[in-house]
């Protein structure tokens, strides 16, 4: 009870914090600004943000189509697409995504058949691409563009490659051990399963396709003078630091480390444009698709039951009549 009032708690806090950096980095700018930045966004970038954040959705869903088969559980794709973009449509709105659309996956999956077992495989393995997903990309950038990632995070150039460098070998240390290590891994007081070495560069690249694709959707919308490596660059550092504070979405967090990372270059309008592209747009659509199928399943359920009640009252008719 108390660790459930003190989850609450430190929710609330963080949303406090969120509600604060956003409104901070807004009150700088007046509605007007605003209106004059989101319409600055030529329609072209708005499609191709558009096009790439469906890109990364598409990447998202295999992440759950690897998980299942990391899981020992093969369902078809199409399934695995319907529980990942509802779940991440919900999930990456109300914050603490692995509970929020873990628990969205869980009522598909088990519906489907699988163990509690298996789903929390799945979900696992999911949560593990998102953190090789943001390690490999932010290593590749680390190393490709030292100088742009060292102007974002104020470090040379040499430490921010060498840091590259490290992100880097952590995800060529991860594969090794997916290849050479077999069976059951105990890391402390944790135990888990590595995925054998083909479906580990699988989760490897389809962990950058994702990120890079989110980056792309962020570019096309600052319209900035940044390159792409920076934009990316600022994207990952706020995304960790989303990640780190849990509150739903990344409220502010997100805007005020990108605000702070490409100052002039990220204007206010194409944040929030930015927003409603990746986040609000997939949400109604994931409930539609969440709603239906709670109601279709309901459906199928009262069907069951009737057809079984029906057989009982045909057993019943035939045990009077001696039959």
């Amino acid at each position: 009870m108390g660790k459930k009032i003190a989850l609450n708690g430190l929710m609330l806090a963080a949303t406090a914090v969120a509600l604060w950096l956003t409104y901070r980095a807004l009150s700088q700018f007046t509605l007007a600004d605003i209106e004059k930045s989101l319409l600055a966004i030529p329609l072209s970038g708005f499609l191709l943000s558009l096009f790439f954040c469906a890109l990364s959705y598409l990447c998202l869903t295999g992440f759950d189509y690897l998980g299942l088969i990391y899981a020992g559980r093969r369902l078809p794709w199409r399934k695995a697409a319907k529980a990942s973009f509802t779940s991440l449509a919900i999930g990456h709105n109300i914050g603490l995504a692995a509970l929020s659309s873990g628990a969205v996956r869980y009522r598909y999956y088990s519906r489907w058949g699988l163990r509690t077992e298996e789903i929390a495989k799945v979900i696992l393995f999911c949560g593990a691409t998102v953190g090789i997903g943001l390690i490999a990309l932010g290593g590749i950038c680390l190393v490709l563009l030292p100088e742009s990632a060292a102007k974002l995070g104020g470090m040379g150039a040499t430490i921010a490659r060498w840091i590259g460098i490290g992100c880097l070998a952590l995800i060529a240390l991860y594969l090794v051990c997916c290849w050479w290590l077999r069976g059951t891994v105990k890391l402390f007081k944790w135990q888990f399963t590595l995925p054998d070495a083909r479906l580990a560069v699988l989760q490897v690249l389809v962990g950058i396709a994702n990120f890079a694709s989110v980056a792309a959707c962020l570019h096309w919308l600052t319209r900035a003078q940044a390159g792409y490596f920076e934009t990316t660059t600022a994207y990952v550092m706020a995304n960790l630091s989303a990640l780190v504070a849990h509150v739903p979405g990344g409220l502010g967090v997100m805007e005020a480390t990108i605000s702070f990372l490409m100052g002039k270059d990220a204007s206010i309008g194409a944040l929030i444009a930015f927003r409603v592209v990746y986040f609000f747009i997939p949400l109604p659509l994931g409930a539609a698709v969440l709603a239906w199928s709670e109601w279709k399943a309901a459906t199928a359920n009262e069907k069951q039951s009737a057809d079984a009640h029906h057989a009982r009252s045909d057993d019943a008719r035939l045990e009077r009549a001696g039959v």
